[in-house]
């Protein structure tokens, strides 16, 4: 009994104290007001918030970690489980949401445009000059301001416009920036109290702009690098590096830091950013799908896109699974990943005498022309065959080639691995999960990466043959490679899980194998083993593909600057191709077949084309309210987003595929009968008139009225209607999803929309 007493009385007493726990223990909660509710006696929304916070809560004043009026009506503070839910109960307050984690979406691409220095439209048209006034803000893990892709040499002044500066930190300060790099801040308070220690206590990584990670640098250099001569990889991709808009400023916002990037940081970034005066916004990171009001990057775009900025986000790297998109609000540019005409190739040559291809971005001593052994540890209880840390004997593999299959831990880290054990070399070889996708790297030991189909033909020939040899052999860079633009596998896939009715991805673009600005603070691998320290790197991601966009967006911003974000948006979808440099459909990479819009959305963006689409789909930020109190959201939800205290949702679209958007979306549902109206603005000449051409599959009917638009005057609307009818199809059909497109033409334009049709919903 005396033992059972104790036991009870230790239960209680542990209880007590997960209690006391979960009562004390603080986290940064983001807090939504009223806005309008500012009472006239607080002079700012910042006293407001103070006051409040402090009033219904009890919490001290530097549990105000931000006070946001751009991004986002609120604050963010640090918060209890007890204080936050006494918030909550508050009149003049909307939510109170627990901060959430974003993760980043991890010379040769202006030419691959069709943006070549001496040649286009580009060069000749004004834009290139016009885009000085354009600035652009990074969110991203900072900026290395020492690299060369952010001279300044024949910047004019800062645009007057600009309201940013340049922070001062340990290691980071105003003499840092310039014309070219006009602003620096960075925002940590999220990051600093989900480490733990709350916002006083002071951080591992130093709280400035730096970048420690590269990640930043290269984005940034991506969206408006100045020119850089003789820019490599060690060699690899050598030649000129730049910018999509070299002549633009940038201004980079730190949001990301060791552990990722938190909402309230992110936020903050938005705010600022707004506040600062940038034209357009650069996002190359994502997080969990929620809804529009619970999406930290949506609420934020959302202000941006009302007050003018164009906002570009990565798609994520989740691909080939269907349904992974990030990203995915109908006022964000969602990115996905192609591929360019250039790769590294390399080989490994076996015993048998068969040489089979792939890529790397090695650069040191290989490993010599004599063959050595070949060893694959196909071992269930040591995970030998994916090279973990710790995995591999070295009695095993010392002096070999190790087979490596793709997966679970990093693709450079598997090279140290084998490395650390003795191996002399590395064969990368994919899995069912990476398929036909390559993407090289810089590794730290001769290492050649393979596709799955040959992965498997080199893992048989390792476990069969007796005694298996291989030699590595490296390529260098390769040019004007067919097929391409091929859709990297990586790329985060349709269809959209939060509004089915808006077909995500927008487009694709260049994203694998890029080389840019890198952090001289770390190695090309981003390894800590990794002491190689270079101006320049190679690095694949939507997170690479997002800041091509976002220049493309900037030059269009330049070369017409009345443009809203929407219709900058519509010209880059609707100009976008389908069609390779081999005039073949576009592919996808993870298994040669072919892509369609829930892979690659509208196509490739054109950035030739789209400074002169013909005609553009506009969208009012009234129809993005239509479109908001459409998906059953509640009025407070709806001002979440809105930030505007007199929705009342009188004005609903009856089915959110309404929106006025450049991609169509069917969902047939238990309806057999889908129709939406369009309107089209004519941004070319007068007097232009377009005939309609519709391509859709057998299983759905397609009509459109009327047949053809009359445009007298530029500026001029027109409206037409499609039907799409679902015909009965065949008991036992597994049909799920099929595609078509809707072109408006004529002898100067072709714009384009792409279809996609579910009749059930994943």
């Amino acid at each position: 009994m005396a033992a059972m007493a104790s036991s009870s009385s230790n239960f209680f007493f542990i209880f007590f104290l997960v209690l006391c726990l979960k009562i004390t223990a603080k986290k940064t909660y983001i807090v939504q007001m009223k806005h309008q509710d500012k009472p006239l006696s607080f002079e700012t929304h910042r006293d407001w918030h103070s006051s409040s916070l402090q009033s219904l809560t009890d919490s001290p004043p530097e549990s105000l970690l931000y006070s946001y009026t751009e991004a986002f009506n609120g604050f963010a503070a640090s918060l209890n489980e007890e204080q936050a839910e006494s918030l909550s109960k508050s009149e003049s307050i909307l939510g109170v949401y627990e901060d959430t984690v974003y993760t980043l979406h991890t010379t040769r691409s202006p030419q691959f445009l069709g943006l070549d220095a001496d040649l286009g439209l580009w060069a000749t048209g004004g834009s290139t000059q016009a885009s000085e006034d354009v600035i652009i803000g990074v969110l991203d893990t900072g900026v290395w301001p020492e690299s060369k892709s952010f001279d300044d040499s024949g910047m004019p002044e800062i645009p007057s416009k600009w309201r940013g500066e340049c922070e001062s930190g340990p290691d980071f300060g105003p003499k840092f920036c310039n014309k070219k790099l006009i602003g620096a801040r960075s925002f940590s308070k999220g990051y600093r109290m989900a480490i733990g220690g709350g916002i006083n206590k002071k951080p591992k990584e130093i709280d400035s702009p730096r970048d420690k990670d590269g990640h930043g640098t290269h984005t940034a250099s991506t969206v408006a690098g100045s020119h850089v001569a003789n820019a490599s990889l060690l060699g690899y991709a050598s030649g000129i590096a730049r910018g999509m808009a070299t002549r633009a400023r940038v201004a980079a916002y730190k949001v990301c830091w060791e552990t990722g990037c938190f909402g309230s940081d992110i936020l903050a970034g938005m705010d600022r950013a707004i506040r600062d005066g940038v034209d357009v916004l650069s996002v190359s990171l994502g997080g969990r799908l929620a809804p529009y009001y619970r999406d930290t990057i949506a609420l934020g775009a959302f202000a941006a896109v009302e007050k003018g900025i164009f906002v570009s986000c990565s798609a994520g790297n989740s691909g080939p699974t269907k349904a992974t998109l990030a990203n995915v609000a109908p006022w964000i540019m969602t990115v996905g990943a192609g591929t360019l005409d250039r790769d590294f190739p390399a080989y490994a040559v076996l015993g048998n005498k068969i040489r089979y291809n792939g890529v790397s971005l090695y650069s040191g001593r290989g490993i010599g022309k004599k063959p050595v052994g070949l060893v694959y540890n196909k071992d269930n209880n040591t995970f030998g065959n994916l090279c973990l840390p710790g995995s591999l004997k070295p009695a095993s593999v010392r002096g070999k080639v190790v087979v490596c299959d793709r997966g679970t831990n990093a693709r450079v880290e598997k090279g140290g691995v084998v490395r650390d054990a003795g191996g002399v070399g590395m064969i990368l070889a994919n899995t069912a999960d990476s398929g036909e996708e390559l993407v090289a790297d810089s590794h730290l030991l001769p290492a050649v990466a393979v596709g799955r189909k040959t992965g498997d033909l080199i893992r048989k020939y390792a476990q069969s043959n007796p005694n298996p040899t291989a030699k590595l052999v490296f390529g260098g860079t390769v040019l004007n490679v067919r097929p391409s633009p091929v859709v990297a596998a990586f790329s985060s896939r349709g269809p959209n899980m939060v509004t089915p009715q808006i077909l995500k991805p927008d487009v694709i673009g260049p994203g694998v194998n890029i080389l840019a600005a890198w952090s001289e603070a770390i190695g090309p691998t981003g390894l800590v083993k990794d002491t190689r320290r270079t101006k320049f790197n190679i690095v694949s991601g939507t997170s690479m593909s997002c800041p091509h966009i976002s220049g493309l967006a900037a030059l269009l911003k330049a070369a017409h600057p009345n443009w809203s974000p929407s219709a900058i948006k519509s010209a880059l979808m609707t100009t976008a191709y389908t069609r390779d440099n081999t005039n073949s459909s576009l592919r996808d990479a993870a298994d040669g077949s072919l892509s369609n819009p829930w892979v690659h959305g509208a196509g490739h963006v054109d950035p030739q084309k789209a400074l002169s689409p013909g005609l553009i789909y506009d969208i009012t930020t009234k129809q993005y309210i239509s479109f908001l109190c459409s998906l059953g959201y509640t009025i407070d939800q709806v001002k979440t987003i809105v930030k505007r205290p007199n929705i009342t949702c009188s004005k609903r679209f009856k089915d959110p595929g309404e929106l006025n958007y450049p991609s169509f979306s069917v969902l047939f549902g238990d309806k057999r009968v889908v129709r939406y109206t369009r309107e089209l603005t004519n941004v070319g000449p007068a007097q232009s008139i377009y005939k309609v051409a519709v391509d859709g599959p057998s299983s759905v009917g397609i009509s459109v009225r009327p047949r053809a638009l009359v445009f007298r005057h530029v500026g001029e609307k027109k409206r037409y209607t499609v039907s799409f009818v679902a015909k009965r199809k065949r008991r036992g059909s597994t049909v799920r999803s099929e595609y078509g497109s809707i072109v408006w033409g004529n002898a100067q334009h072709q714009v384009k929309s792409p279809l996609s049709f579910s009749w059930t919903f994943l």
